[in-house]
């Protein structure tokens, strides 16, 4: 496996795949920040077979959402954050970029309501069509 600046990440010879269980439906069709998009609302469509796995949540609460940077190609192990470059370069696991060795995205949502497999949320940094690998609770200690 390659990064985008051509240095040669080892790799273990696993293969691992997913199947997205839904996708993201909002208002960005192209990148944008991240705290432009999770201002908005978005929809999280389901696929209708797996409605029953919502079995529990309510509005009001809170989920992790992991989803597929599907339009990220490539990375550098080395980024500026928000790739602003007059910021130092940090590590790719000490930022939220896209641009990672596994393209994975995860966000913590605020659940507005949910109508049969539609989740509407808040708070979500994906755009219009990103593919939903799952979904979890997010536990509270009280």
């Amino acid at each position: 496996m390659r990064g985008r600046s051509g240095e040669e990440v080892k790799e273990n010879n696993q293969i691992i795949r997913f199947q997205a269980i839904g996708h993201v439906e909002n208002e960005f069709n192209t990148p944008a920040r991240p705290e432009e998009i999770r201002l908005g609302e978005s929809l999280i469509v389901l696929n209708p077979s797996l409605q029953r796995g919502l079995t529990g949540l309510k509005a009001g609460d809170q989920i992790m959402v992991i989803f597929h940077f599907h339009l990220s190609e490539g990375f550098d192990l080395l980024q500026h954050p928000h790739g602003d470059q007059s910021q130092p370069k940090r590590g790719v696991f000490a930022l939220h970029s896209p641009f990672r060795p596994n393209p994975i995205g995860v966000t913590i949502v605020d659940l507005i309501s949910i109508n049969r497999n539609i989740l509407h949320v808040k708070g979500l940094d994906a755009i219009n069509g990103t593919p939903v690998l799952d979904l979890k609770s997010v536990h509270r200690k009280e």
